[in-house]
């Protein structure tokens, strides 16, 4: 006879999940509750934190799958989602109360970087994650327009001298858009652009967020070293094209964020193939596949492809990104690299971050 299930067999079952946000066991972090049992038929809560929206759903299915298949006895489960409330533990020596810090970067302009990192944040913010997005790219700052803002004015400051990001349907946006006029060219050496991206992070109303996407400027230039110094991002995110002289490029964007001790958590690559309007015909004007061929050889996750469609472009220059995510033609592509990216991180203990080595210069 099979012995009756218990509470303490599924309590020790419960024990060996782990939660994709810390690492750690969903027992110890308190994410399981209401456990009732009776007659082999267990029902319980199951939280996960905003952090983990983008994979909610893939991570119930695992764990129901998980008791299913480690607790004998068991003859019927309903498991309840919940959002499991979780502060952000305070980040870098701003005390920031943001978990996740991701860099967006390319080795060249021109390669769609800034989509991709606006569609990133909008993708996180539509799972039910919160997220901020700062412009770092002070050259060519394209997110207001992106996320149709540009003509927000400069962000006001509050009673702390905090600056007061503009917002932009719920996402906290900050961009030196928003501080020099439209048409007029930014002309910063090194530490000037040092000071405007510290202030960007040290004099900003944030709040609290699940994640924080900065999207960077092209090339391997000073503002990767300034951020390695004054906050411990997460990672980086890397865009290319999937011609070969994109990739060279590409190769050296993650080069300098290896050598400056930023995480690379993977590629995108943007512009892969032209899918006709019309016929509904895919055609590899830059060729394809590049981008995971490249991230295969480098040892760096390949969180997906992003074709040349119109709509993509219309939405861009109409200042409405977020409709790319519910665009049939391109909804799937960008929703799918959000979750491998979150997918992929899940796991990382991240209750106490580690602070960056400095890079030896010289």
């Amino acid at each position: 006879m099979p012995q009756e299930l218990s509470l303490a067999a599924v309590q020790e079952v419960l024990s060996g999940f782990m939660d994709p946000e810390t690492g750690r066991d969903v027992v110890t972090m308190e994410q399981v509750t209401n456990i009732h049992l009776e007659d082999g038929h267990l029902t319980c809560d199951f939280g996960l934190t905003t952090h983990s929206a983008a994979i909610w759903t893939s991570k119930r299915a695992e764990f129901e799958q998980y008791l299913r298949d480690n607790l004998d006895g068991l003859t019927d489960l309903t498991v309840n989602h919940v959002v499991h409330q979780r502060s952000a533990t305070p980040l870098g020596e701003f005390g920031l109360t943001i978990k996740s810090v991701i860099a967006v970067g390319s080795g060249k302009g021109g390669v769609g970087k800034s989509t991709i990192a606006a569609s990133l944040a909008l993708g996180l913010q539509a799972a039910g994650s919160r997220v901020g997005i700062m412009d770092a790219d002070v050259y060519g700052p394209s997110i207001p327009q992106l996320f149709g803002v540009n003509d927000a004015g400069s962000p006001a400051v509050n009673e702390q001298k905090k600056i007061v990001p503009i917002d932009a349907s719920g996402i906290p946006v900050l961009s030196m858009g928003f501080l020099v006029p439209e048409g007029e060219a930014v002309i910063w050496r090194g530490p000037m652009l040092h000071g405007a991206v510290t202030q960007f992070l040290r004099d900003a109303a944030w709040g609290e967020l699940d994640y924080l996407i900065i999207d960077m400027p092209p090339g391997t230039g000073d503002i990767a070293l300034t951020l390695s110094q004054v906050i411990p991002l997460t990672g980086a995110v890397v865009v290319c094209t999937p011609q070969k002289v994109a990739l060279l490029d590409a190769v050296k964007s993650i080069a300098m964020f290896r050598k400056v001790n930023i995480p690379v958590l993977g590629m995108v690559e943007n512009m892969s193939g032209f899918i006709c309007p019309d016929c509904d015909k895919r055609y590899d004007i830059f060729g394809s596949g590049g981008a995971k061929t490249e991230a295969e050889a480098l040892d760096v996750p390949f969180l997906g492809e992003v074709p040349i469609t119109t709509s993509i472009r219309e939405h861009g220059d109409a200042g409405t990104t977020s409709e790319s995510l519910t665009d049939a033609s391109s909804s799937a592509y960008l929703t799918s690299i959000v979750e491998t990216l979150v997918g992929n991180m899940a796991g990382s203990a991240k209750q106490s971050p580690p602070q960056p080595q400095l890079p030896v210069l010289g």
